[in-house]
């Protein structure tokens, strides 16, 4: 603790230090400024040491005012002597405009400043003060301690509003970043980052509020041809640009005041105003040519097309967000199915759909229990040998009602429900079944990714095939890329499991996958199913052929078997064999049978002869 006096008399200077010497106790309590006893103190209790400053001349006691001032060590009193010839008003100004919290003590033999007159010299009141002599040592050592602890106690709160300051200014700074990210993630959420165009909430939010305003208007869903091959040949960077060039180009050719939104992958949202379905058709029809032109793409030129669905809002009556979405979709579906690179608007008959998709949900869950489900086998040949190494087991479902319905159709809603499930087990049960009675050839049987996920997936397919009596080698278990993607660790410990047990692992539609490379080596497999459509298109599609090639080369590395299904004529075959597929399947060989059937093929152990296949026609692809 820091003590000023300033006093023109050093007489009183030794007496201000016995008096402060009796707080640490090396001077007698009687032995003080004016022979006083300091009642009821205690020496050494509140400051135990001091460093006092001594001047006799006003000028140095404000120069040591100055000094303590720039090197942090300020004076926590000072006592200032009055005498008639020191100009008091002087003195006490400069020091108090120096240092704003020193405690000021006046020390005369009278009052020669009223108090007004010290607020305005030295204020504010609460830090200066006036004794008037005679003074005694109990009373200086009295006020020392006091305005020594009103002094520590104001540089608390001084430091504790300065941690304040700082912590409300840090406060005022993260308020507003948080406004900064609230503003930028209320964009993220209303707005797609690769095209930074409306998303799917954003243009269900404008679609719902222009169905409040009057007018007509139309709702358009627009999707890219045969996009995936472009992300399959030139990869996901290109196919990133292509959607980019692709919003842009809409953006430019949509009616004034229109939106453009990115609803999903390569499929675009469209509203705009339509005087009736004839104007709000011919619109779409300028987007599909609008987009169907080359573009120069990371240096490749790309040749792009698109297919639209288009509905026109009625001028009264229901106009749900959803509901015309989802006509637009149905109307997009149409233009699909009709051969692509068009527009289609909505006719009510598309909406048939629905109906059976109603229909078929309802009835799913009665079909096992009324026979109506049946597990038809397609074998599986050795490519040159035409070997049958094993079946794919494919369900199908047969109803009175509607007739025979594709599993492509049920299927997928089976997956919405825990239908997927039941129906999965019973595939697995009736193909083990029909498995036991052939030789040696396995059973190819698919798992949806939502049984894939079933936390007693493991477990339940070991005890349906110890109850079945088979070897684990003889079933062959299929799942796509999709069934491993979301939860890739989980995936690796299945697929661990199952190959440690022996079964057989085959990833289906490989090349449709959004990591197949990546997936491959995390994961071990047996083999590799290529994608039907990459067959389909093998005579005729050069990038078709160029992904085939690749994939078997891959394959081959990788000492993984690859299948190939879908195989439908001879030409097929020959590019197959010579890019060195080492399994195929499809209706060149056979259609899927029945178990009966299945059986006596696997007997007779290779393919029957579908157009002379088996002997001339494996000579003339030899």
């Amino acid at each position: 603790m820091r003590l000023l006096i300033m006093d023109q008399d050093p007489a009183n200077h030794d007496a201000y230090q016995r008096s402060f010497r009796i707080l640490s106790g090396d001077v007698d309590p009687e032995d003080c400024l004016d022979g006083e006893a300091l009642s009821g103190e205690e020496p050494g209790v509140d400051l135990v040491s001091l460093e006092c400053v001594f001047h006799v001349v006003g000028d140095s006691a404000v120069e040591e005012v100055q000094r303590s001032v720039v090197t942090d060590s300020p004076f926590a009193v000072a006592f200032v002597g009055v005498s008639a010839d020191l100009d008091v008003k002087e003195w006490v100004g400069r020091i108090r405009e120096l240092d704003p919290s020193i405690n000021l003590v006046l020390v005369a033999n009278d009052r020669r400043l009223s108090p007004p007159e010290l607020q305005t010299l030295a204020g504010p009141p609460d830090k200066i003060f006036y004794l008037v002599g005679p003074t005694e040592s109990a009373e200086i050592v009295q006020i020392t301690r006091a305005l020594s602890r009103r002094w520590e106690i104001d540089r608390e709160l001084a430091a504790a509003r300065t941690a304040l300051s700082l912590q409300v200014a840090a406060l005022e700074q993260h308020v507003a970043e948080l406004a900064t990210n609230e503003g930028r993630a209320r964009h993220l959420a209303s707005y797609d980052t690769l095209t930074d165009a409306p998303n799917r909430l954003a243009f269900l939010r404008a679609l719902g509020e222009r169905g409040r305003q009057p007018g007509m208007f139309a709702v358009a869903a627009l999707d890219l041809d045969r996009f995936k091959l472009i992300n399959d040949s030139l990869g996901h960077l290109a196919g990133d640009e292509v959607i980019r060039q692709t919003c842009r180009t809409l953006k430019s050719v949509i009616p004034e005041g229109g939106m453009v939104a990115r609803l999903a992958g390569d499929e675009f949202g469209l509203l705009f105003d339509a005087a009736g379905d004839e104007a709000a058709a011919m619109v779409c029809e300028r987007m599909v040519v609008a987009t169907g032109a080359s573009m120069r793409v990371l240096g490749h030129k790309v040749q792009v097309s698109a297919s639209a669905g288009v509905v026109v809002a009625p001028e009264s009556g229901a106009r749900d967000p959803v509901d015309l979405m989802r006509q637009a979709d149905l109307a997009l579906n149409d233009a699909k199915r009709s051969g692509r690179n068009l527009a289609r608007l909505f006719e009510p008959r598309m909406d048939e759909g629905i109906r059976v998709r109603r229909a078929v949900e309802s009835g799913l869950g009665r079909a096992i229990a009324r026979g109506e489900l049946t597990m038809l086998f397609q074998p599986i040949v050795a490519n040159g040998s035409y070997e049958i190494v094993g079946f794919e087991a494919l369900m199908r479902w047969y109803t009175d009602e509607f007739g025979p319905i594709s599993p492509g159709t049920f299927i997928p809603i089976a997956e919405e429900t825990d239908l997927i499930h039941e129906l999965g087990d019973w595939a697995l049960i009736q193909s083990l079944e029909a498995a036991k009675g052939w030789p040696e050839q396995y059973v190819s049987v698919n798992f949806s990714p939502r049984q894939f996920r079933r936390p007693n997936f493991v477990g339940n397919i070991v005890e349906r095939v110890q109850r079945a009596g088979i070897d684990p080698q003889r079933l062959q278990i299929e799942i796509t890329e999709t069934a491993i993607f979301d939860d890739a660790e989980r995936a690796a410990d299945t697929l661990y499991k199952l190959r440690q047990m022996g079964f057989r692992v085959v990833l289906d539609d490989f090349g449709t996958g959004y990591s197949s490379l990546d997936n491959l080596r995390k994961f071990a497999l047996d083999g590799l199913k290529i994608e039907r459509s990459f067959i389909d298109g093998l005579e005729r599609e050069r990038e078709s052929a160029a992904i085939v090639r690749s994939i078997v080369q891959l394959g081959r590395a990788l000492n993984l078997e690859v299948i190939a299904e879908g195989v439908e004529t001879r030409g097929q075959v020959a590019l197959l064999r010579a890019a060195g597929a080492s399994h195929l399947q499809g209706f060149l060989f056979s259609h899927a049978i029945g178990a009966n059937d299945a059986q006596a093929l696997a007997n007779a152990g290779f393919v029957d002869r579908p157009g002379g296949l088996v002997g001339s026609m494996a000579d003339e692809v030899a």
